[in-house]
């Protein structure tokens, strides 16, 4: 049974806050308002409207709220679409000692003496405002809710924002528990919401859209000191070698895992490998592996970086990303944090994000409405050491050619998706090197020229793929087309099987392994569907599009085209997933680590120091207990990280994110405790 205190708002002595009637936020995204939430409240009920087109991409909804007197909600409808258009409906209801719940992830229905706080699983930012003026009134800052976990909410910031009569005091408070990053939230001195933001995104009071820039800086500035607090306590560097014991290392060249070793690393690099037998030599560091794989760093050719991502890659033994598009003043700055060690995260090999103009526009990186413009991008991106280019899908395809030939003049490759209303094929002749996304390849066999693939259509589409025929003419003039031109696949298949596959609910196959583990506005969101499922032969005809698109990985890999495993995530968990489906593909599971190991290095051209374990190479590598050559799903769960020398434990990683952990960490001695 649960039973909660009730609630004595502070500020207005157990009062809950009266809304006002009328409350409008706009939605910023990279500069741009590219949607609203419209709050109207008549007595103890608020309607809200919420409303995003971001990308082509955005929840539309009307939620409905009643609170009791201390501000707990104990009538909650939601309904209307999802980020990718699947529908919404939710409820909840807390009457006659009874709460009860249903929405896409879950249902349920408990006692309880008193309304407890439930979390939404579609609710619009205007719920962040309400968990944190209840969670404001608890002497802890902390409460348990519905349908599972808690919430914890920090005041971090008293500051006015605003001149003259527009001027609002207001608290900036972390709230933590909904999802896998704490969210900031500002409230007024009257305890009303005024904006809910991050480093890069911000959902403002209406009027104080001119305060962005310095609102989001203050985000940045609080991450920041943050991510540098954790990294702090979680990165273990050491003044003397470190010997790593009673391990077996999986060899990428080869396939195949060695003999019991003795791994010795001395600063950032690995000095010997050694046999296992080989002795001591005192003053060093012990790590017994206790029998397990010592494993290269893993790759993640499609993310896209954050402050937040950095610990999540290295738990799961992520040591090198190529960030696909971002904010390019944030990208650069984040490099440079985590090569001075100030923040904690993988190696960093940027593309250059370009998109041409539209009402459809991502808003990363430039946004150009001329060839000139895409120009100057190019040459800005080769100026500050970019890799690459990625070109998005609003650009003009007639201006490609010219891009791509400027690019590679400088020295940078090309990837991108395809942009609307042209094909792969014309990209590849234009100067692609490489595609971004597997569907972004396949839509140029299942799409008409005139689809616009700016919408969601470039992964609701995918479901034609069910009746693609591999073996027609149109597929193989695209295979041969990249392997004669030697064009790169980024595939990212697990971001289209958590589409396809999403069924409200259940559990993705991809996300099985580790969703119990996580927070629980984290755990609902991945418990829903993202695609419209009407009947069972639409829901066949995902699967088995899904399959073909496996089926489209095998096919390259036995033409040999270079595979890239992606993620277009940040957890590090999908990266696992990425790998575990190129074994459902019909990759034998040690040549898929070579792929995600030595592979991505000798395509990014850094295999001199990176992507096997061998003396005088950068010591970027993991430890699992299994042999993940033998059962690919043994990465999913590392006991130790080690990037550049610094070691990590996933476990200590975990609990500062509000994970519960998978592992424990191998036994460790410091020189003092080892023997003479």
């Amino acid at each position: 049974m649960i039973r909660l205190a009730t609630l004595a708002l502070v500020a207005l002595g157990g009062a809950a806050v009266a809304a006002p009637a009328a409350e409008r936020f706009s939605v910023v995204s990279n500069g741009e308002v590219v949607g609203y939430v419209a709050a109207a409240t008549e007595g103890a009920t608020t309607t809200i409207d919420y409303y995003v087109d971001n990308n082509g991409r955005g929840p539309k909804h009307r939620e409905t709220i009643a609170l009791d007197r201390n501000g707990f909600p104990v009538a909650w409808n939601i309904e209307g679409t999802s980020l990718m258009g699947g529908p919404v409906e939710e409820s909840f209801r807390y009457a006659d000692g009874r709460a009860r719940w249903k929405s896409q992830a879950d249902e349920g229905e408990v006692a309880a003496d008193e309304p407890p706080l439930y979390v939404a699983n579609d609710g619009s930012p205007w719920a962040a405002g309400l968990y944190a003026r209840v969670l404001r009134g608890t002497p802890a800052g902390t409460m348990p809710v519905l349908p599972g976990g808690s919430l914890s909410l920090e005041a971090v910031r008293e500051l006015e924002l605003g001149e003259g009569e527009a001027a609002v005091r207001v608290t900036v408070y972390r709230l933590g528990g909904v999802d896998l990053a704490p969210e900031l939230v500002m409230l007024d001195a009257d305890d009303r919401l005024f904006a809910t933001f991050g480093a890069t995104s911000l959902v403002v009071r209406e009027g104080y859209e001119a305060l962005g820039p310095s609102i989001l800086a203050l985000g940045r500035e609080l991450q920041g000191e943050h991510a540098r607090k954790l990294a702090a306590e979680l990165a273990h560097r050491f003044d003397v070698p470190l010997r790593i014991e009673n391990v077996r290392v999986f060899d990428p060249e080869s396939g195949k895992t060695g003999p019991p070793a003795t791994v010795l690393v001395e600063g950032e690099r690995i000095a010997q490998v050694l046999a296992a037998d080989a002795p001591a030599a005192g003053g060093e560091v012990v790590i017994d592996g206790e029998g397990g794989t010592l494993v290269p760093g893993l790759h993640d050719m499609h993310s896209h970086s954050s402050l937040r991502s950095g610990l999540f890659y290295l738990a799961a033994g992520v040591t090198a990303v190529r960030d696909m598009g971002n904010r390019n003043d944030f990208l650069g700055d984040l490099m440079r944090r985590i090569e001075a060690g100030e923040v904690a995260g993988p190696r960093i090999t940027p593309a250059g994000f370009i998109e041409g103009r539209s009402e459809h526009s991502a808003r990363h990186g430039f946004v150009i409405e001329s060839l000139d413009e895409g120009l100057d991008a190019v040459r800005w991106y080769a100026e500050r050491g970019y890799w690459q280019i990625k070109i998005y899908n609003s650009m003009n395809p007639d201006w490609v050619d010219e891009l791509a030939a400027e690019a590679h003049r400088l020295g940078l490759g090309v990837t991108g998706h395809v942009p609307a209303f042209t094909t792969p094929d014309a990209m590849i002749a234009a100067g692609y090197d490489e595609i971004a996304h597997i569907n972004q390849l396949m839509l140029g066999w299942l799409l008409a020229p005139h689809e616009d693939t700016r919408t969601p259509l470039r992964l609701t589409g995918m479901a034609r793929a069910a009746d693609l025929d591999l073996r027609s003419d149109k597929v193989r003039r695209t295979v041969a087309l990249m392997r004669e031109r030697g064009i790169a696949q980024d595939t990212t298949a697990v971001i289209l099987e958590r589409l396809m596959l999403s069924r409200a609910g259940t559990v993705a196959p991809g996300d099985r392994a580790y969703l119990d583990h996580m927070p629980i506005g984290y755990q609902r969101y991945r418990k829903r569907s993202f695609v419209d499922i009407p009947d069972e032969q639409t829901d066949r005809q995902y699967r088995e599009a899904f399959r073909r698109i496996l089926d489209t990985i095998a096919l390259l890999y036995e033409q040999g085209i270079t595979l890239l495993p992606g993620t277009d995530d940040g957890t590090g968990f999908t990266v696992h997933r990425e790998l575990e489906l190129y074994v459902e593909a019909g990759l034998a599971p040690a040549e898929v680590l070579r792929i995600a190991t030595l592979g991505t290095e000798e395509y990014l051209g850094r295999a001199d120091s990176l992507g096997s374990i061998e003396p005088g190479k950068l010591a970027d590598f993991f430890l699992v207990a299994g042999d993940p050559t033998a059962d690919i799903r043994a990465i999913r769960r590392p006991r130790l990280v080690v990037k550049g020398g610094v070691v990590y434990f996933p476990n200590e990683i975990y609990a500062a994110l509000d994970i519960r952990p998978f592992t424990d960490p191998p036994p460790l001695r410091r020189p003092a405790e080892v023997a003479p």
